[in-house]
């Protein structure tokens, strides 16, 4: 049995090699992202993993973050969001909620009230409809901040929003006019 430190790790490396460098293992993505699941498969093997098609299910059905899907028969794989790479996620564009959140740490708070929230080296801002899971993502980078976005004035001011399979919203930038502090 493969101890929860190592499927930690799998998982870990699994989203690296998804969302940001697939090169690293020689990987290949297809436009919208998808692997073949065989393919990563022997790859991370020859990167220190011991993985298995009933290993990958179980990475992409226990992630808390559902960061992975498959396709319907489960012969391909895709990170849901958060990629550096150019990839066509096929979103369609949706009206959000009135109001979404994002958690950040304090020491950035300053920054983003001056300039908003941009993407960076990512393909969109990653935004929550719950304050705690913004709370909880905050925790990650330092004493966390919540923020709340006025997404339904955003929307009205022509900003676009998608939503990702596991229910992250994401729109290109969050100017510094629609963002409070809670």
């Amino acid at each position: 049995m493969i101890s929860e430190k190592e499927l930690k790790r799998y998982s870990k490396f699994m989203s690296l090699v998804l969302r940001h460098r697939p090169e690293q293992i020689g990987l290949r993505l297809d436009e919208n992202g998808w692997a073949d699941v065989n393919e990563l498969i022997e790859k991370m093997n020859m990167y220190d993993c011991q993985l298995d098609q009933s290993i990958v299910e179980y990475l992409v059905a226990t992630n808390n973050k559902q960061r992975f899907a498959f396709n319907a028969d489960k012969s391909r794989i895709r990170a849901n969001q958060g990629h550096s790479l150019s990839v066509d996620l096929q979103f369609v564009s949706l009206q959000p909620p009135n109001v979404l959140y994002h958690g950040t740490a304090a020491v950035n708070l300053t920054s983003i009230l001056a300039s908003g929230l941009e993407k960076r080296d990512r393909q969109h801002v990653h935004l929550s409809s719950e304050v705690e899971t913004a709370r909880t993502v905050g925790q990650r980078h330092g004493k966390p901040i919540v923020l709340h976005i006025d997404a339904a004035k955003m929307f009205n001011d022509g900003w676009v929003f998608y939503k990702s399979e596991n229910g992250v919203w994401l729109t290109d930038a969050v100017p510094a006019f629609y963002i409070r502090t809670i």
